[in-house]
């Protein structure tokens, strides 16, 4: 099967958050499977491509618009220690500039413009290549507009290099939707019958996740909880009507993990190596980021720790809520992350507050998060809804108990323990509210406190999952097989 990936953002080339994380595994897991798979991205201007080995492949490819041709270029490198092709569509006046999606916290204003150009460049570069895949997976909203482009451009109908090319769409993330003004449908070449209730029109503007929702062939998500809840109205986000008339074409595939980058017996950056069958290591880690913390090097009080976005979603209206009241109990807490500036503020507070329970981190730190997964006993996770996560997962592979809310992937990766049948990878808990995520925490300091050998299972319990691509990479081979009648 041959499938192209299209994704805005590819790690190790060029990242935001977690779709780069999963552009940059699921590809090559599924070219380990035996698929023809080539990735397609923006050129931007953060690459390094002296580091990647960049070569031009084709200097100048030009893109019909309605107002004008737009002249772009193709690279290509093999994606890190594989074949496996990148393609790297370049423009410098739309991708040669510091952010991907935006500069000082505000959109790009052409957004629209730079990603509709993408679309259109990597459908075109295809026939330059002379290389026609099966099925396109596009993501999220940067790229919705190559199945819409596929099933409702004049150019590119009739055209054998295109004719029966079948495309799913991932939603990462539905609160993200590509919104813009309605006069886009004409600049971009679209005809005018695209913008009405049955298209991409949304209350007056023209909305690109829904483009990809409306004319993909297949839509997934990153877990099979999120597919659920984005048909409902509390999450789906005004979009909720469209996915529930499309519910027979979606599915939802929960998200892996590289345990090349997350595995706590090969990671390079973490003071000591462990595995489920040794985890003396853990220990080390533990008073490695106590000390790297100024906090007490002490074994026997639970260290919980959070890496995340510091926003309303991610649950810290929670935390906010019972703040006080977790830096009164025997417990101690390390956050990574950056975000709203009212939870920085927070955090800040509450750092030089209780400088020997709390280490307040406001930044990116990669080397400081594997520390973390490594050094913490508990990983908590409030979101109010989390698509997929993947904190979680690696938690689950450090022997770090995790600490969520049951809602989306969390809901899907995380059993909640239970004491009497000791059973269970975690402590979930239910309401979004303060209270209900201070019993959890309570629960978990409980167990760590008073029950080592419940502890231990549970440790043990969760480094034996398996949330590596394999799993999800054959689920989605599946899905793209079914599609094309294979």
């Amino acid at each position: 099967m041959k499938i192209l990936y299209a994704a805005s953002e590819v790690a190790p080339f060029a990242k935001t958050g977690g779709l780069a994380d999963v552009a940059g595994a699921l590809p090559a897991a599924l070219a380990r499977l035996g698929h023809d798979v080539r990735i397609v991205m923006p050129l931007y201007k953060q690459i390094d491509r002296a580091r990647f080995g960049l070569k031009m492949l084709t200097p100048e490819m030009y893109v019909a618009f309605p107002e004008s041709a737009q002249i772009g270029c193709v690279m290509t490198a093999p994606f890190p220690g594989s074949s496996l092709p990148v393609y790297f569509i370049g423009h410098d006046e739309y991708f040669d500039r510091p952010g991907l999606y935006q500069e000082d916290a505000l959109d790009y204003p052409d957004n629209a413009e730079r990603f509709a150009y993408f679309c259109k460049a990597a459908l075109w570069s295809l026939v330059g290549l002379g290389w026609k895949p099966d099925v396109i997976c596009c993501n999220d909203w940067q790229t919705a507009l190559i199945p819409t482009f596929l099933r409702q451009g004049p150019e590119y109908a009739g055209r054998f290099e295109f004719d029966g090319i079948k495309t799913l769409f991932t939603i990462h993330n539905l609160a993200y939707q590509g919104a813009f003004d309605a006069s886009y449908v004409w600049k971009l070449g679209l005809p005018g019958h695209v913008f009405s209730a049955d298209g991409l029109e949304f209350y007056g503007r023209m909305n690109l996740m829904k483009a990809g929702i409306v004319y993909s062939d297949k839509i997934s998500t990153v877990s099979r909880r999120y597919a659920e809840e984005i048909q409902t109205e509390e999450f789906g986000c005004g979009l909720e009507g469209i996915l529930q008339a499309r519910r027979a074409d979606l599915t939802g595939i929960l998200n892996g993990i590289d345990p090349k980058d997350w595995s706590p017996d090969v990671d390079g950056l973490i003071p000591a190596k462990y595995s489920v069958g040794g985890r003396e290591g853990k220990a080390k880690c533990k008073a490695a980021l106590q000390k790297l913390c100024g906090l007490p090097a002490q074994e026997d009080i639970p260290l919980i720790g959070v890496i995340s976005r510091l926003a309303d979603q991610k649950g810290f209206d929670l935390i906010a809520e019972v703040a006080d009241t977790l830096m009164r109990m025997k417990l101690q807490f390390v956050l990574l992350g950056t975000g709203e500036k009212k939870y920085h503020e927070l955090f800040e507070a509450l750092g030089k507050k209780n400088k020997k329970r709390a280490s307040i981190h406001l930044r990116f730190d990669n080397k400081l998060a594997h520390w973390i997964e490594a050094g913490a006993d508990m990983f908590l996770m409030p979101s109010r809804y989390e698509p997929c996560g993947l904190n979680q997962l690696y938690s689950l592979r450090y022997g770090t108990v995790p600490i969520v809310r049951r809602t989306g992937g969390l809901a899907d990766s995380i059993m909640d323990y239970d004491a009497k049948n000791k059973t269970g990878t975690g402590f979930v808990f239910e309401d979004y509210t303060g209270e209900a995520m201070l019993d959890a925490i309570q629960r978990a300091v409980k167990c760590y406190r008073k029950s080592p050998k419940a502890w231990a299972m549970l440790v043990e319990t969760g480094m034996q999952q398996d949330f590596t691509w394999n799993a999800s990479a054959k689920a989605y081979g599946q899905l793209l097989q079914s599609m094309i009648g294979r």
